[in-house]
């Protein structure tokens, strides 16, 4: 049997969580889990806000729309360790959820636009790169959100980075070798993926990039990736080599 039974409701709510402490849920919400899902009172639900773990809620209907969660007790505890940062160029909006969906899926605690020299969009929706971000982990039993910054120039993003952060960069002209001796030694929840955008980094941000410390130069593999394909690559060799996949 699977450990985890993705059969039943599961919402992310934005209250903390208190066991018998009814919680208020958003009209959509409640339209989901009354009409859509069709539950009735008492039904079971499992909730998570990112901090308190998930826990066991049963729903209560409120007039002819609305709905409260009442919490029982703690599924699973909030996880410590955090993830990798994913920094990527912003992309064309269908390819932008999809790698949103995938790189909160893949574990990344923090997603963070940087704008390059060749970066084609400028302009982010960030309340729906949020929106993204929630429904993959209501679907994939993630317990944690990432953080989601403002877009910043490349540069900006690189001065604030902390000294002990070691930047995973993601060249498509980096010689191939084994990802495995690219990153040993490399703890994934110290690391920053930095994958560029579809016409690649500019040899004058090449040369910033290689100039600093802490900077691992990864290869992808022989084939050229779609930025989005990339950072399901990127993140997947991280969580293998020196993440939660060990």
């Amino acid at each position: 049997m699977a450990k985890y039974d993705f059969r039943g409701p599961r919402l992310f709510v934005e209250a903390p969580f208190v066991a018998a402490q009814e919680v208020v849920i958003e009209p959509e919400q409640a339209h989901y889990l009354r009409n859509v899902m069709r539950l009735a009172d008492g039904a079971e639900v499992l909730v998570f806000n990112g901090r308190d773990g998930e826990w066991l809620a049963r729903i209560s209907t409120r007039g002819k729309r609305g709905a409260t969660l009442r919490p029982e007790r703690q599924t699973r505890p909030q996880p410590e360790v955090p993830g990798p940062t994913y920094a990527f160029a912003p992309l064309k909006q269908a390819r932008l959820d999809y790698m949103v969906q995938k790189a909160v899926e893949m574990g990344a605690s923090r997603l963070s636009p940087v704008l390059t020299q060749f970066t084609q969009v400028g302009r982010l929706n960030m309340e729906r790169m949020r929106a993204n971000a929630i429904e993959a982990a209501e679907q994939c039993g993630i317990l944690a959100l990432p953080v989601i910054d403002e877009p910043v120039p490349l540069q900006r993003w690189l001065s604030s980075l902390p000294g002990e952060v070691r930047i995973v960069f993601c060249d498509e002209d980096s010689e191939t070798r084994s990802p495995l001796e690219a990153l040993r030694g490399v703890n994934a929840a110290d690391v920053a993926v930095l994958v560029g955008p579809e016409g690649g980094f500019s040899e004058e941000e090449r040369k910033v990039l290689l100039a600093r410390d802490n900077v691992v130069r990864l290869s992808l593999g022989p084939r050229v990736l779609r930025a989005d394909t990339a950072a399901v690559a990127a993140l997947a060799l991280v969580q293998a080599v020196c993440g939660d996949w060990r």
